[in-house]
């Protein structure tokens, strides 16, 4: 036999198994490298262990509620133990049944993909990819619109990150990050958001039947949205159901139980503009922490800290049950108030402005909000003139706009949909701890979807007489008694070579000439007392002594601001009253305790300032003299019509034309105050009936009081404010001046009993 004829078999045999083998032999050099860096560079050990991940930012209230986050995507990462087992479950059944067996790649599942799929054409068979394999798809993503050449090696540089991430985690952490990532579309990125905005729950409270709905999602989360094709995502709900049958989980008997419960959404997106405290979240975003970023680094990028993706915990002051309680009395008021300024507008032929505001007048505010506004920038942007974008102003558009029974879809023009806001009444509340300077409620506005402008601290308005226990105070310290009289006449007050003689406001004429306690005239915001001390103390000292207790806003040292005539934050007016209620100690506003970052390190805490203004023995008598208000003064209403009859302590204010109305209360353990008003001054109540502040925000601060006194969780004082501990040498009780036989005392059951001060 030749030799030829035996190198012929041979050659045969050899090209045989290199048809066979050739493939593979590729393939391992392939992925050999791949691996050493030759198609790209594959993630270190140091990224493998630190993953870039995007974490939404917390924000936690006082008792520990979580009442809002800021993100890039909306993720908060929970540990194994927090996630339920039948979500696990659900997923490895799903996903990758061989999870437990494999080290990251499943060579059995290739093949299957391989005979069945690609070879087969079984397209039912399932995939390939393990749950680690898809981690790592979410964990470094593909580049878009790649060849099919870069698709095979990129699914090859998934297979060894897959690998590599197995030798790094656990399964259970494996299975952990893997909810953490995943995006269940709905702004819902990771099992905790999607727990929370799909069910109102967490992820250790799902049903079985929400734990397989929510894997389900897994496959297409686009196209099984409950939301859009709640039937679709039913049906894959189910057949997640079936594969924990196959596998051992559940029963039959449990999969057919299961299978006719329907898909019971309780969706609640999250969102900037929805849940609780939305002005606040908004000005501890926008204002407080936008600073701090900047001023501190973030070790494990060497950049400042991003609020939207490093993960950080903001534990604030506020306690979740009150800044609900707030936000109901809010709502609960400003509804029935609008209700009567709409029938007040029938009566104005400029409505919502006032009789007395020109045409002019009108179109100048018109023209300057609708300047202001952000359609009229985005057309300047685009370069059309101004006489274009008027014209466009004007014409009728399909928009939604607000009402207090809920969005109204309409058609209006951009110009009238500007009245039409006009015409709302605004407000800012705010509560705090007298004791610590604790914000404990904040609500800045009626809807922050539609009136993003916050009344609680951006905003300031006139305070009419709220500003007068200022001047007060300054003659308590003195050495002035609540029960010092003084002469209810006319004051001529000589400054800067003026005249200025203010006037008492109707209504308080049957006072006039008689002789008045200081609590008396306090109680009754009499004017002419307001200026006699004026005259007494100078602009300088009342002004000083208003820094000292915290009002940090532009005030002119005139003194006409003993009426009130300056323009001060709600924030500011609050803060300085506690400091009657704290002993006579100013202590700072404050509304951040501490910040952590994503693994609980306290990156920064925050203590607040706090000095000594007047002597405690001087606060108390403050308190009682404010106490008169609401035992016989302007805000007895609080007793007749809201049955508040524990100790409080308070002030109104009206100003001019009743643009705007204050309410200040004090108690033992909580200061609140309230201002309510239109936008613009001219937009407000034509009688001062309504137009007060004891109507317009007094009704506010009882409404909150009522709820707060009612949740004995929250341990509200109703008791007494406390007394000093040393002998009061001061006379406070002063029934026997402000009572004689020419005058009656009030009838706290008169609803005619009303703030007529301006």
């Amino acid at each position: 036999m030749s030799k030829d004829t035996n190198t012929k078999p041979k050659r045969k045999i050899l090209w045989v198994w290199s048809i066979i083998l050739g493939p593979f032999v590729f393939l391992a050099l392939l992925v050999f490298l791949v691996s050493i860096g030759t198609f790209g560079v594959l993630p270190s050990i140091e990224e493998l262990q630190n993953p870039v991940s995007n974490l939404a930012s917390e924000v936690y209230t006082s008792d520990k509620v979580i009442i809002g986050k800021y993100y890039a995507e909306n993720r908060t990462n929970v540990r194994y133990n927090e996630i339920d087992s039948n979500l696990v479950n659900a997923l490895i059944a799903t996903e990758d049944a061989r999870f437990y067996n494999h080290s990251g790649v499943d060579g059995r599942g290739l093949l299957r993909v391989l005979f069945k799929t690609v070879l087969g054409g079984n397209k039912s068979a399932g995939g390939g990819s393990t749950i680690t394999q898809q981690l790592a798809k979410m964990l470094f993503p593909r580049n878009a619109n790649q060849s099919k050449v870069q698709m095979a090696v990129r699914k090859i540089k998934e297979w060894i990150i897959a690998a590599r991430l197995e030798k790094q985690y656990t399964k259970r952490e494996i299975i952990t990050m893997y909810l953490n990532k995943f995006d269940f579309v709905n702004n819902a990125v990771g099992v905790k958001s999607a727990a929370q905005i799909y069910f109102s729950t967490t992820p250790d409270k799902l049903k079985m039947e929400e734990s397989a709905m929510l894997v389900g999602m897994a496959k297409n989360p686009a196209l099984f949205n409950p939301n859009r094709r709640l039937d679709t995502t039913e049906h894959r709900r189910n057949v997640v159901l079936k594969q924990m049958v196959q596998y051992g989980y559940i029963t039959k008997e449990k999969y057919d139980s299961l299978r006719q419960i329907p898909i019971a959404l309780k969706f609640r997106p999250e969102d900037h503009n929805e849940g609780l405290g939305t002005y606040f979240r908004e000005h501890l975003r926008d204002k407080f922490l936008k600073k701090w970023c900047k001023e501190h680094i973030n070790p494990q990028t060497n950049e400042p800290y991003d609020i939207y993706r490093d993960g950080l915990k903001i534990y604030t002051t506020i306690d979740s049950r009150m800044q609900r309680y707030a936000e109901e009395a809010v709502s609960e008021h400003m509804k029935d108030l609008q209700a009567l300024f709409v029938k007040d507008c029938k009566r104005k032929k400029n409505a919502p402005f006032a009789w007395n505001v020109s045409k002019k007048e009108i179109d100048a505010i018109m023209n300057q909000s609708m300047k202001r506004s952000e359609r009229y920038r985005v057309m300047k942007l685009s370069g059309m003139s101004a006489d274009s974008i008027e014209y466009y102003f004007r014409q009728p558009i399909e928009m939604t706009v607000f009402t207090w029974k809920g969005d109204l879809d309409t058609i209006m023009s951009p110009w009238d949909s500007i009245r039409y806001a006009k015409a709302f009444l605004h407000t800012g509340f705010v509560s705090m701890d007298p004791h610590t300077g604790e914000v404990k409620a904040w609500v800045g506005g009626i809807n922050h979807k539609y009136f993003k402008y916050d009344h609680v601290k951006e905003g300031r308005r006139q305070v009419g007489s709220t500003f007068k226990p200022f001047v007060y105070a300054l003659a308590i310290q003195e050495g002035y008694s609540p029960c010092y009289q003084v002469p209810n006449v006319p004051v001529t007050i000589h400054f800067d070579d003026k005249e200025w003689t203010p006037k008492n406001s109707a209504g308080d004429e049957k006072l006039n000439g008689k002789m008045l306690t200081l609590k008396k005239a306090l109680a009754n915001s009499i004017n002419y007392i307001s200026a006699y001390l004026m005259k007494q103390f100078g602009p300088k000292a009342v002004v000083d002594l208003a820094r000292r207790m915290g009002v940090s806003s532009p005030l002119e040292v005139v003194p006409s601001i003993c009426l009130g005539t300056a323009d001060i934050s709600v924030f500011e007016m609050v803060g300085a009253n506690c400091t009657f209620a704290n002993k006579g100690r100013w202590t700072e506003p404050t509304f951040v305790t501490r910040i952590e970052d994503k693994n609980g390190k306290v990156l920064d805490e925050f203590y607040p300032k706090s000095d000594e203004v007047l002597s405690e023995e001087k606060a108390y008598v403050m308190v009682n003299l404010m106490k008169g208000v609401v035992e016989y003064g302007t805000g007895v209403r609080l007793r007749y019509r809201y049955k508040l009859t524990m100790p409080i302590a308070g002030k109104t204010g009206t100003t001019q034309n009743n643009s705007d109305g204050w309410f200040m209360g004090l108690t033992p353990d909580l200061v609140s105050g309230c201002w309510v008003g239109g936008e613009e001054r001219s937009v407000h109540f034509n009688s001062t009936d309504q137009g007060q502040g004891a109507s317009m925000a007094l009704p506010i601060w009882a409404k909150y009081m009522q709820k707060v006194y009612a949740d004995p969780k929250l341990k509200i004082s109703q008791g007494d404010f406390e007394k000093p501990a040393k002998r009061i040498e001061t006379e406070m009780d002063c029934k026997k001046y402000d009572l004689n036989e020419d005058e009656e005392a009030v009838d706290i059951n008169d609803p005619y009993e009303f703030d007529n001060e301006k």
